[in-house]
């Protein structure tokens, strides 16, 4: 017997390079006595955005709650390019730079929703983790090749500036 309902897709939905996020808002408490958004908030935007592609990914809080995996950020890199302030509107474009079997490299974008300039960038690396063990654990199956196919079409992309990059002085 025939099911009339659609088959199910595994592919991410927006897999196009970049991700882009829901237009996102500055809240009045994130922003500090110098009159922009404080540097602790741009992490904030940066994991919503963050969320929002790992909900394309099937890796979001349902994840956890019923194969019980979920993602950790190992390591950070944010560079603040621009000021933001309360009412500007921020959308964040994620690209998958690199996956293996326990690791996704990405790299954020933080742009101003309508003048569409950049305002910050973050540059992380996320640890696929059994949650019951609280180690490192490689993705199921399906779930890396829902990130393969993302990763491949990102890779169709010219490499935002700035991946890579590290903190160092200046050569005088």
């Amino acid at each position: 017997m025939t099911s009339s309902t659609p088959q199910k897709n595994n592919a991410p939905q927006h897999i196009a390079a970049p991700f882009l996020t829901t237009v996102m808002q500055i809240e009045p408490q994130w922003i500090d006595y110098n009159g922009h958004l404080n540097m602790a908030y741009y992490n904030v935007l940066f994991d919503r955005g963050i969320d929002q592609m790992w909900l394309e990914l099937g890796i979001g809080p349902d994840y956890m709650k019923t194969r019980h995996g979920s993602t950790f950020t190992a390591e950070a890199h944010v560079r603040y390019l621009r000021e933001v302030h309360l009412g500007d509107p921020v959308q964040v474009s994620v690209y998958l730079i690199e996956a293996d079997d326990k690791r996704i490299h990405t790299f954020e974008e933080l742009r101003h929703a309508t003048e569409g300039w950049l305002s910050a960038t973050s540059e992380n690396m996320t640890l696929h983790v059994d949650i019951n063990a609280r180690k490192t654990a490689p993705f199921p199956a399906d779930i890396a090749a829902r990130i393969r196919h993302v990763v491949t079409a990102h890779g169709t992309v010219a490499r935002p500036d700035g991946i890579g990059r590290r903190i160092t002085m200046p050569a005088k």
